[in-house]
């Protein structure tokens, strides 16, 4: 991968996830308005694939359709329960996708800064 598409697809992430917590902290604020029903975004996975196609160039390589149904199978714990408002905000499960969220922001980082620090030293020679 090159330096500017390894910056560029962190860039990305970054917007994704400033959307996604704008999402998620508006979950948080209308967990008590009635008939509200929680939102997500697609997930960055999903987004990048749709927009860069992968090519297995082994036939020992997962496939694309492989990663999707394990990712569905992820997916599906801790369903929000609907209150007789018709409010299905679940606290929980938003602080924890907000918890998400900054482990990303920090993940995504602390990469960016260690392939920094790796460019500098080799552009220093």
């Amino acid at each position: 991968m090159q330096p500017m598409q390894l910056f560029n697809l962190a860039f990305r992430q970054n917007e994704w996830l400033a959307q996604r917590q704008s999402v998620i902290s508006s979950n948080i604020a209308n967990a008590n308005t009635p008939g509200y029903k929680a939102k997500d975004v697609e997930s960055f996975e999903d987004v990048m694939s749709k927009s860069v196609s992968m090519t297995v160039t082994d036939g020992q390589h997962m496939a694309s359709a492989d990663i999707g149904n394990l990712r569905q199978q992820e997916s599906g714990f801790g369903e929000a329960e609907i209150l007789v408002s018709g409010n299905d905000v679940n606290l929980e499960q938003e602080f924890l996708k907000s918890n998400e969220v900054m482990r990303s922001y920090t993940m995504n980082t602390q990469i960016m800064r260690t392939f920094d620090g790796m460019l500098r030293s080799v552009t220093k020679g």
